[in-house]
């Protein structure tokens, strides 16, 4: 067996190579990675950028039990089933800049105060209906002897005639709100970029509630009602830095305890429920730095 035994001056001359190369190594790798981590960030900086959007929404909402009072009656109707309206798709409905708030629709404006966060204000334009023909469980009183459905219940079922209640906050569920999002670049393809956002929004309740209720003088005026919290995930494209697409699904939870029903300030309502939303959205960038 031949055993190998290096020269004390090669080996020292062997291990002073390696020694070079390795600190060769050390400071060369590193530059490429930095550099092009600077591109990077310079490519897609958006801190002082300011971003507007338009957009239409669809809409679903959790079962509500709804409170109602006044001077001669005070029930509750239970497990209410209400669902959003969508507006026929025309050209002249959803483009027509005299038209554009009859859909349901987003509108938000934002600022990136860091490269990855936003802070924005904006209104999801909800429409919420109470489906009538619908049987659901009545407890209370209604005293009023000139109607038909005057009377004491007791978790008794009733249906929802127009005669008796027709309910909706048809012009607009309006949910304006504050959100705070962070924002994340997945994929660069230089002029077009794919990103994610992710986020959570706080606000106030302002719907035009369109309702009759036993045959009382309709009230159908914008009233501030209550409070809504939410969050969202979503998916953006950006073109060129300047335009983008953005589509998000949003929930969240709404709680009005007072909302106008009639004329009168005696009477009202309250309910609150969860909701969800999948939104479309169109917008743009503007550098303002």
């Amino acid at each position: 067996m031949i055993k190998f035994k290096p020269k004390p001056m090669r080996l020292k001359l062997l291990l002073f190579f390696l020694l070079c190369l390795t600190e060769h190594l050390h400071a060369q790798i590193p530059e490429l990675p930095i550099e092009m981590e600077k591109i990077h960030q310079l490519k897609i900086k958006k801190k002082g950028k300011l971003y507007f959007y338009w957009g239409w929404n669809r809409g679903a909402y959790s079962k509500s039990d709804i409170q109602f009072k006044g001077k001669d009656y005070g029930f509750t109707l239970s497990d209410v089933v209400a669902k959003d309206r969508q507006t026929k798709f025309s050209m002249d409905s959803y483009l027509n800049p005299r038209n554009i708030t009859l859909p349901q629709f987003n509108a938000r404006i934002g600022y990136f105060f860091k490269n990855s966060w936003d802070i924005s204000i904006g209104t999801d334009h909800m429409k919420y209906v109470v489906q009538t023909r619908q049987t659901v469980n009545i407890s209370g009183n209604i005293n009023d002897s000139s109607s038909p459905y005057s009377g004491f219940y007791k978790n008794d079922e009733i249906l929802l005639a127009e005669d008796f209640l027709s309910f909706e906050h048809s012009d607009g569920l309006n949910f304006v709100s504050a959100e705070i999002k962070r924002f994340d670049n997945i994929l660069d393809l230089n002029k077009v970029q794919v990103n994610i956002t992710e986020g959570f929004g706080l606000g106030f309740l302002l719907p035009r509630t369109n309702t009759t209720l036993l045959d009382k003088e309709r009230y159908d005026e914008f009233h501030l009602s209550g409070y809504g919290i939410s969050s969202m995930i979503g998916l953006n494209l950006s073109f060129f830095e300047k335009f983008f697409i953005q589509t998000e699904l949003k929930g969240g939870y709404i709680n009005m305890p007072d909302i106008r029903t009639t004329n009168s300030k005696a009477d009202s309502a309250s309910q609150s429920f969860f909701f969800r939303e999948i939104t479309l959205l169109f917008g743009g960038i503007i550098n303002i730095n």
